[in-house]
């Protein structure tokens, strides 16, 4: 007898990822759960039965992204192709009621973790204690990925809602991390972007307590990764032993990833950042002193709560005296819940505006400056994609899709090394030849 089901299409499910890098391997332990079962991924959302929005729900703009997002899948529903709208990531671990309230067009609503439940809902197969977890399926080129060493936070910074949507810290063990890491590099990853939501605190909260530098060891030992990059550092958990452990782990960029938020003495302790401006710049001085070519990357809130004009002149004249590689500034935006919530929101929108926009060119001047000492220089360069006659890549000081980037004259195979020599830049490019 003709038996039908062999002739059953596959179901097409297409998953859309908003957010952090953390947001991110989230999407992509899903991607991998998914692509055990007999759904059919797609990329184009218009072909799909099934649609999956991770959220991002940290700051109103990404809120409101996210909402939108859910929106547009929802009008799909119209065209009578799309079945299921799943919603899940840090905006429903937050608004899970309003969001089934306001899109009734919704089926099911899950938090950032709960990948096995998802993959349960839309293929009826349960998922025990006892099934191992789902192997990442990336989403970014294969030659670098993000390795994700702890969840939540426990600083109680007064601005971050984090804590509200991501729980306090829960540190993985050096074991379980090496495991991925290891098997990230036997796939073909070749540079590790190591985050958390404070990576300098990593590992205090396990019951045999470790530290971040000794899992940069670790990270260092395995065969296959060439480079390892630390982001969001707090600079008040910063230790002497990191520092040291990044200064001495060959496979570890002389890059740091590590939010100062602002400069000002009073607006410091308003965000309960734990250190006043002398306590950072003990800290970055330190760090050059390790690593004198080091990349220190920062960010910073302008129009936080109070932010007088002093504030913000004291600010400036640091970011003029310390010089960071690269820096990324927000404008502060109130966050429901979180304790700056109490505190009126005093700086004018034109003003917080004015003030990232000054910043923003003051950094554009520093990295021209910055850039122009590599002319007439060789570095080493990993190409991230590449056509017919030009290639464009990174050096080791040069985080993926938010620093600078080299264009390379010539053709070289994405996820390769090379040599090349700068002879031209602007504000955030180099550009040069393969040597």
């Amino acid at each position: 007898m003709f038996d039908k089901s062999k002739n059953k299409q596959k179901k097409n499910v297409n998953l859309i990822s908003l957010g952090c890098a953390k947001n991110m391997v989230d999407s992509e332990i899903l991607l991998g759960g998914l692509n055990q079962t007999s759904l059919n991924i797609v990329k184009n959302p218009e072909e799909a039965e099934i649609i999956i929005v991770n959220t991002c729900g940290f700051l109103d703009i990404a809120r409101e992204e996210s909402v939108n997002t859910i929106l547009e899948a929802a009008d799909l529903k119209n065209t009578g192709i799309l079945k299921e709208l799943v919603v899940m990531g840090c905006l429903s671990e937050r608004y899970p009621n309003e969001l089934k309230e306001e899109i009734p067009e919704i089926d099911r609503i899950f938090g950032s973790n709960d990948h096995k439940q998802i993959v349960s809902f839309l293929t009826g197969k349960d998922f025990s204690k006892d099934d191992p977890l789902f192997f990442r399926s990336l989403m970014t080129p294969n030659h670098y990925a993000y390795i994700k060493i702890a969840e939540g936070c426990d600083n109680g910074c007064t601005f971050c809602s984090i804590p509200i949507m991501r729980g306090l810290q829960k540190s993985r063990t050096i074991p379980a991390i090496m495991e991925e890491a290891e098997r990230l590099a036997k796939n073909g990853t070749k540079e590790l972007l190591v985050i958390a939501q404070d990576s300098t605190s990593y590992g205090w909260d396990l019951e045999s307590k470790v530290y971040l530098s000794d899992l940069i060891k670790e990270l260092n030992t395995i065969d296959g990764l060439d480079w390892i990059r630390i982001h969001y550092a707090h600079p008040a958990h910063l230790s002497q032993r990191i520092i040291d452990a990044v200064a001495e782990c060959d496979k570890v960029c002389n890059y740091l990833d590590m939010p100062i938020q602002h400069a000002a003495d009073e607006i410091l302790k308003s965000m309960r950042r734990g250190l006043g401006q002398d306590g950072i710049r003990n800290r970055i001085t330190r760090l050059r002193d390790a690593i004198p070519n080091i990349a220190l990357r920062t960010t910073l809130i302008v129009g936080y709560p109070g932010e007088t004009e002093g504030h913000f002149q004291l600010l400036r004249n640091f970011i003029e005296e310390i010089k960071f590689e690269r820096l990324g500034i927000f404008t502060y935006s109130e966050e429901e819940g979180t304790i700056a919530s109490a505190l009126k929101d005093d700086v004018a929108r034109d003003v917080k505006d004015y003030r990232k926009n000054l910043l923003q060119d003051i950094q554009q001047e520093i990295s021209f400056e910055k850039n122009s000492s590599f002319i007439g220089k060789e570095l080493k360069v990993i190409i991230d994609k590449s056509a017919n006659k030009v290639s464009i890549g990174r050096t080791e000081y040069d985080s993926p899709e938010i620093d600078n980037i080299v264009h390379v004259k010539g053709k070289a195979n994405p996820g390769s090394f090379v040599n090349v020599k700068i002879n031209e830049v602007n504000e955030y490019e180099l550009i040069g030849n393969i040597v």
